[in-house]
């Protein structure tokens, strides 16, 4: 006997008020990031201390995007970093591996 299950593709339903704490909490870490990110080209931050102890709200960006707020780290050396570490152009900072996290420190200095 074969049982097919259907699965849905649609979000479920969230009242109002749920979906403006959602967008609120997103709003939040968007501009948490992007003070990080102008921090980190000022020279305020050091990504060393990013890395090493990444900020929550940090955990879910993309690595790429971390690398191009660098000083001195466009999108070309970015990705020869990325290649070089062996990292994935869609990797988290909260899913770096310990290797990858220690080659990316190892690449700064730290």
């Amino acid at each position: 006997m074969s049982v097919s299950f259907r699965q849905s593709n649609t979000a479920p339903e969230r009242s109002l008020d749920q979906r403006l704490d959602a967008l609120g909490r997103a709003n939040q870490v968007r501009s948490r990031r992007a003070a990080l990110k102008a921090d980190l080209k000022r020279g305020d931050a050091n990504i060393r201390d990013v890395l090493v102890a990444p900020p929550g709200f940090l955990l879910t960006a993309k690595v790429v995007d971390l690398l191009m707020a660098a000083p001195k780290c466009g999108r070309v050396k970015s990705a020869r970093i990325m290649e070089h570490c062996r990292i994935s152009p869609s990797k988290t900072i909260g899913g770096l591996s310990e290797r990858q996290r220690a080659e990316l420190l190892a690449y700064f200095g730290g």
